[in-house]
């Protein structure tokens, strides 16, 4: 098999990582890929370095030849000038190859881990666009609907009809589920909605599965046609029948009184409730760039498509820094606002659209782009649905944003330097998440809506909003006093005195409150009839642990070291791990500190330690602990440094994926081995420092009696304890719904686990998602853990939860609990069984 090797060059790192990203998961890490983008210059990081291009040359240099892929401009000369840097009988064997960036990586990495010689993966880079336009074709009219008379549409080979119920029918996060499962199969996919008597739409397209209009109770009939049809269809009713895992209400839903316009009395401005709580404070404007646009005439159109396309991908990774970011600030459920933007992205319709009007009107890319936004935005305000006329804000979003990279302009800039209310004719999502809430305290808008996604968010991040108001709070000069109250969603612009001693005293009832549930969360978590349970938090960076310890973690059950690792073309070093390590405890100020050695390999790859040969089925593959001990070099250098953290520390270390009691034997030889090679060179640790196992597969629970005594602590893994008990993929849609913890196969499970460990004298703790599921608090208090391990956000209210509480009534739910046949009857059990507090 070939050894060739990619690198990519690009101007953008990100857009670069990204791009590495996407290629090695699709080889599973066998072709080495290196990175060289951007530059060393905080303020302008954008540009390429020829010695920088000519180290990533020479990483991966390979006899059968090195492909070198690069994006615009400077980034063909730099990769001309760092072949010069090699020995000549190097350069003969490095390519610059003149293929897309994206599509032309995908491609090479592919055919080359098929073994292609270096003439054939160029080829297959070079033509990387032609299945990509193959499939676009599909549509002749690029964002009207597809009829079933369409010339190149089969007849279908199977189709179903269904009711949908949630509540919301397909929003934004639905409809980004059921596109990204269309997009799994092979079958060409159609959408109709009965109830509104629609046209024929393509299931794998965001705008018009969204402009169907799906509301609760409507009917829907969808075809598929491919030979996995039947296995496309029965995904896809999954997801309905599981309600696209909404529980039938809105999730941080706005107060009932927002639909209602107050009136205003004189000197007031009357608004929309949109977020409760007071604000008084000075305003200041906030205008986005206005992005000037012209249309004109263009010769290259193949390098307005490469623009366009750079653009989006850059678009794309910044989304996925802002979900990210949102993530930690708002929560998953929240945050999945921005799955749908990523999705607008990657609309084959709407790209085709695009395209089309570049290559048939020889327009620039920012004129093509903007009419295609406009027309998608146009379809979405045409609609009868006040709520999905609301997702307007969203397309524009990410077609400002891509406008905004065609123009090389910078983000909008929304750092305040003194707290103050924000006033502006509106705020998209985006904007909306990069608030600083200790700097925004309120907001106050033209436009809007109480049920926008920026509303939605503005609430979850406890901003005081009020949104619809006349037009003339625009002319007020920045730094006019402005209170506002967002549960009446009324706003006074220079209030008297009597005004401001009403919203003060209201304000300070409001932030006493907020002070008392922040308060409750640095409490210790304790049942009503007296027992604690430990909250720490599971984090993967140094950010995490500082969100994690404002939101009252008592410490850190579960650190994911693979951060360290993704990423980068080698593993990192000792003294970088030790440095990352110390960090975290320094900020945990003497909390616990639980480090889960490297969980990767299988599912997970590295893409500079090559497998050698792709594996049928990954989650049962090599990874967690079976990788480290094939890799002693990486699993000793992990150990120093964790070892050498540990000084002064409360540091344990907890092993992944335990199978055996070999794997543990043998682990804990290489630990004495690593501790006593410090002892000889004069190196401090905790030679007291304990270790742990996740509980995360059936073999362990079987056998966690003889684990127990090899350990001092275990942690209960559900996540992936689930899938292998019910022998189901969670990433596998057609069977997803089976992985559910709250099984009783799976509450058996742990609590067998449980038992074992306190027979065997040390703790258990659990730190899969079920941790933060606070339905299924009363029954984690019932089965007798010691602690729970919980991402940031959910720990003041798990800790409400478990408040509320009594370890009686819970282990009285789960013993009712393990004798029910199904995760559902469990749940049922739950909602009815506990009481609320006297």
């Amino acid at each position: 098999m070939a050894a060739i090797a990619i690198v990519i060059v690009s101007h953008s790192k990100q857009l670069a990582l990204g791009v590495r990203e996407l290629a090695a998961q699709m080889v599973q890490g066998q072709v080495p890929i290196a990175v060289a983008a951007g530059i060393e210059d905080p303020e302008n990081p954008l540009g390429t370095d020829p010695i920088q291009v000519y180290e990533a040359i020479a990483s991966v240099f390979s006899d059968d030849g090195v492909l070198v892929l690069m994006d615009l401009g400077s980034a063909l000369l730099s990769a001309e000038m760092a072949i010069e840097f090699l020995p000549e009988v190097q350069q003969q064997k490095v390519h610059l190859c003149e293929a897309p960036l994206v599509e032309g990586a995908i491609a090479a990495v592919v055919a080359a881990a098929a073994g292609m010689d270096i003439h054939q993966v160029m080829a297959e880079a070079r033509g990387a666009l032609l299945a990509k336009a193959t499939q676009l074709g599909l549509v002749s009219s690029p964002l009207s609907v597809v009829t079933p008379t369409t010339t190149n549409i089969e007849a279908p080979t199977a189709q179903i009809r269904l009711i949908v119920s949630n509540r919301l029918g397909l929003h934004a996060r639905p409809a980004a589920q059921f596109v990204a499962t269309a997009a799994r199969f092979q079958s060409q996919i159609l959408v109709r909605n009965l109830t509104r008597n629609t046209e024929l739409v393509r299931g794998d397209s965001i705008n018009q599965v969204t402009t169907l209009g799906v509301r609760q109770g409507h009917e829907l009939v969808i075809t598929a046609t491919g030979s996995d049809a039947d296995e496309t269809l029965a995904a896809l009713q999954g997801l309905f029948t599981n309600n696209f895992g909404e529980d039938n209400i809105t999730l941080n839903s706005p107060p009932a009184f927002q639909h209602q316009v107050t009136p205003a009395t004189h000197g007031e401005l009357s608004g929309i409730a949109a977020s409760p709580g007071v604000a008084i404070a000075p305003v200041v404007h906030y205008q986005p760039i206005h992005i000037s646009l012209t249309e004109y005439h263009v010769e290259d159109v193949e390098a307005e498509l490469q623009r366009l396309q750079a653009a989006i991908h850059t678009a794309r990774q910044e989304i996925q820094a802002v979900f990210s970011q949102a993530s930690l600030q708002i929560g998953d459920a929240e945050a999945a606002i921005f799955d749908a933007q990523l999705l607008f992205l990657e609309d084959p319709v709407l790209l085709e659209a695009a395209k089309e009007r570049i290559l048939e009107n020889y327009i620039n890319a920012e004129a093509a782009w903007q009419a295609v936004v406009d027309e998608v935005a146009t379809s979405y305000r045409t609609l009868e649905d006040s709520y999905l006329q609301e997702r307007v804000d969203d397309v524009i979003d990410v077609g400002q944003r891509v406008l905004r990279l065609l123009a090389g302009n910078a983000p909008a800039n929304l750092y305040l330097e003194k707290p103050a209310i924000l006033v502006a004719t509106d705020l998209t999502p985006s904007d909306t998440a990069r608030l600083d809430p200790t700097k925004v305290l309120g907001i106050c808008t033209t436009s809007g809506s109480a049920t926008s996604h920026s509303a939605i968010i503005a609430r979850t991040l406890g901003i005081p909003a009020v949104l619809g108001v006349d037009a003339q709070v625009l002319h007020l000069a920045d730094g006019t006093l402005m209170a506002l109250d967002g549960e009446s969603g009324r706003a006074w612009v220079e209030p008297e005195s009597h005004i401001l001693d009403l919203l003060a005293a209201k304000q300070e009832a409001w932030q006493t409150a907020q002070q008392e549930a922040r308060a409750t969360a640095h409490q210790p978590a304790i049942t009503r009839d007296g027992r604690q349970v430990s909250i720490f938090a599971n984090i993967g960076s140094i950010s995490d642990v500082q969100v994690a310890v404002a939101s009252g973690a008592e410490g850190v059950g579960l650190l994911r070291t693979e951060f360290l690792y993704l990423d980068r073309t080698s593993a990192p070093t000792e003294e970088e791990q030790l440095a990352v390590y110390q960090a975290i405890a320094k900020v945990l100020d003497n909390r616990p500190l639980i480090i889960r050695t490297l969980d990767v390999g299988g599912d997970k790859p590295l893409p500079y330690l090559r497998v050698g040969f792709p594996e049928a089925n990954p989650f049962l593959g090599w990874r967690g602990i079976r990788f480290c001990l094939d890799h002693l070099d990486l699993f000793k250098t992990q150990l120093r440094a964790i070892l050498r953290a540990s000084v002064g520390h409360q540091i344990k270390i907890m092993l992944p994926m335990i199978a055996t009691v070999t794997e543990v034997r043998a682990a804990k030889v290489i630990l004495g081995e690593v501790q006593a090679e410090l002892k000889q060179a004069g190196i401090s640790f905790d030679a007291a420092m304990k270790v742990g196992i996740m509980v995360e597969v059936p073999s362990a629970v079987a056998i966690a009696d003889q684990l127990a005594a090899e350990v001092d602590f275990f942690s209960i893994g559900t996540n992936d304890l689930s899938q292998y008990i019910m022998a189901s993929d969670r990433t596998n849609p057609r069977v997803a719904n089976l992985v559910d913890a709250l099984h009783p196969a799976v509450l058996r499970m742990v609590q067998q686990t449980i038992q074992a460990a306190h027979a065997a004298g040390i703790s258990v703790g659990l730190c899969g998602e079920l941790a933060a599921d606070t339905l299924a608090t009363p029954i984690l208090l019932g089965l007798g853990l010691d602690e729970l391990s919980v991402n940031p956000q959910s720990i003041p209210g798990v800790k409400q939860a478990i408040a509320r509480l009594t370890i009686v009534e819970s282990e009285a739910i789960v013993a009712s609990a393990l004798q029910q046949d199904s995760a559902v009857h469990v749940r049922e059990l739950i909602s009815t069984s506990v009481t609320p507090p006297a």
